[in-house]
């Protein structure tokens, strides 16, 4: 037993210095929470309630195929719910933190939002692969030589800020923040995506929703053939996929 309570501190150590990064606190209008912590939670009794959904620890997910890509989970069978929900004001910010991120790791940083069903509560709700409710809020790409997901992320002290939209209709969210990491996506699979999703209840007095056209799935969303996904950083500049307008945004 003492074996064992030592090595599990020394197994995730050991899986933290390999691998490579993920959101650790996200700030709300002021209101800061703790994200999920793969390398502490999980040995901690009781494990600690948070607003994101559990990830296995701070590696990518590489296959767009798996229930994964949508919020980081483990074996294609994606992230279950959170146990809590934070408050947020339609046009707040939300500012979201990174452990070090290595510089290397080069490309896109983008934020979807989902609606939850308004029969189903956020702390019981995951999205099936068939679920068409995510929408682009905002996203960050290569602009003046500087790439969103390591330049101008370091330069704001690893974290990265979005605002809800102002005239967002009320109700329950899921917030999907990624970074997609283009150093080896010469080829696929390749790119290396690194999603976090985090439980809201929004309010506020806004009565629109994005046109049906502007919703995606996870997966679904991303293909080996999608613009960007395959993409050699070290010969060519970046398309226009890498800096689009993101819708409500």
């Amino acid at each position: 037993m003492f074996r064992a309570q030592i090595l599990l501190p020394l197994l995730a150590l050991s899986m933290r210095v390999v691998a490579h990064g993920n959101v650790d606190t996200v700030t709300i209008s002021g209101q800061v929470y703790t994200a999920y912590q793969p390398y502490q939670d999980p040995y901690k009794n009781p494990v600690p309630d948070r607003i994101e959904r559990a990830i296995p620890g701070n590696g990518p997910v590489e296959d767009v195929t798996l229930l994964d890509i949508q919020c980081n989970g483990q074996g294609g069978t994606g992230a279950k719910p959170a146990a809590l929900v934070a408050s947020a004001a339609a046009g707040d910010q939300m500012s979201f933190h990174w452990t070090d991120w290595p510089s290397s790791h080069v490309g896109p940083v983008i934020t979807y939002m989902g609606a939850v069903p308004s029969n189903t509560d956020i702390t019981e709700y995951a999205p099936t692969g068939s679920d068409v409710v995510w929408f682009k809020i905002d996203e960050g790409g290569y602009e003046n030589g500087k790439w969103a997901g390591t330049d101008i992320l370091t330069s704001q002290n690893s974290t990265w800020t979005v605002t809800i939209p102002s005239a967002l209709k009320a109700g329950q969210y899921l917030v999907r923040h990624e970074i997609i990491a283009l150093h080896s996506a010469g080829s696929y699979p390749g790119a290396q995506f690194y999603p976090d999703c985090f439980q809201i209840e929004l309010t506020g007095s806004g009565t629109e929703t994005p046109v049906s056209d502007a919703l995606v799935a996870f997966p679904g969303a991303y293909t080996a053939d999608t613009p960007g996904i395959v993409f050699n950083v070290y010969n060519g500049k970046p398309d226009a996929q890498q800096s689009g307008d993101a819708p409500l945004k």
